[in-house]
């Protein structure tokens, strides 16, 4: 019981917020536009300054560990090429980038943290944990969306298209603001209060903004289209990956924070950025909805889950 309820004190207070967000949004208070906005503005300002500050003001000296951001790196690729491997499978070609980019992109950055700081009270891991993962997930869905637009189905990858994907990985917000996070740690600047207390104020908004509008999005109709795809995109994000990776790295002796962040970023509810992203590089968006929609509805019981076990053999 007493690891029951340890891991529902992880995983309900985060879905709560979500729930909040599908509240206000029943009542009118949080529209379709405003929770847009809301997105918009945690993935663009609040979730990047989070991450800079928490990797700027880590000494990598004494807390990195190359084993842990390996492992997370390399789980990450083999994840995408597993979901690679399945999307071949699809009748529907035109589903393709879009059932990849679902099938692995985590909501690594805003859960990893939320469920951390539940836990131990900081971030701990996830700074690592996004470093291993964050960029290969943004590049890669660039890539994979832009690669399998239905658009240019049957059409050669030109010069054009390789700028427009290549710049679109450089300056995504996320991954500018982790390279200058590890700039910033790496020739030691210190950060004055002041501004260390603005960003810091601006940071704490990301979790509670991006749950809610997570849940302010959440439209359940949506969940049903293309429900084949959909469910096995959803099974691969919270299920599969976790039965294939989760033995390894507990193999691997990894144990605590460091597991708790290797559980998230595996098992975590599809990102709602990979609906925007997929809306923005001219795919339908439909299998996206639904994947987010179902992974975020089932992740509190299969995030439970895997918190519940690992706490039940001592791991974590």
């Amino acid at each position: 019981m007493e690891n029951l309820i340890f891991s529902l004190n992880a995983t309900v207070p985060v879905f709560l917020l979500m729930l909040v967000g599908l509240f206000l949004n029943k009542i009118g208070w949080i529209d379709e536009v405003f929770a847009s906005r809301m997105n918009k503005f945690v993935f663009r300002v609040a979730l990047p300054v989070k991450v800079f500050l928490d990797l700027a003001t880590v000494d990598f000296s004494k807390v990195w560990n190359l084993k842990f951001v390996g492992f997370c790196f390399i789980a990450t690729l083999l994840s995408i090429t597993i979901a690679f491997g399945i999307s071949c499978l699809l009748n529907d070609k035109s589903i393709k980038g879009e059932f990849i980019q679902a099938a692995y992109r985590s909501s690594a950055a805003i859960l990893g943290l939320a469920f951390i700081q539940n836990i131990y009270g900081n971030s701990g891991m996830a700074p690592l944990m996004i470093i291993g993962s964050v960029p290969l997930y943004n590049m890669m869905a660039v890539v994979v969306l832009a690669f399998f637009d239905p658009a240019n189905e049957g059409k050669k990858i030109d010069s054009a298209l390789l700028k427009k994907t290549a710049r679109g990985v450089v300056t995504n917000p996320i991954i500018v603001c982790i390279a200058a996070g590890l700039l910033w740690s790496a020739l030691r600047l210190p950060i004055p209060q002041i501004l260390n207390k603005t960003l810091s104020n601006i940071g704490t908004t990301a979790t509670p903004l991006g749950l809610m509008a997570m849940g302010a999005s959440f439209d359940i109709k949506k969940a049903f289209n293309k429900k084949k795809p959909a469910c096995i995109a959803a099974f691969i994000k919270l299920v599969g990956l976790e039965l294939i990776f989760l033995p390894i790295a507990v193999r691997l002796g990894f144990r605590n924070q460091d597991l708790v962040a290797i559980i998230v970023m595996l098992g975590s509810a599809t990102t709602v950025s990979s609906y925007v992203m997929a809306r923005n590089m001219d795919h339908e968006g439909v299998l996206s909805s639904s994947v987010v929609m179902l992974t975020t509805m089932f992740s509190a019981f299969t995030l439970t889950f895997w918190l519940f076990a690992t706490r039940s053999l001592g791991l974590i």
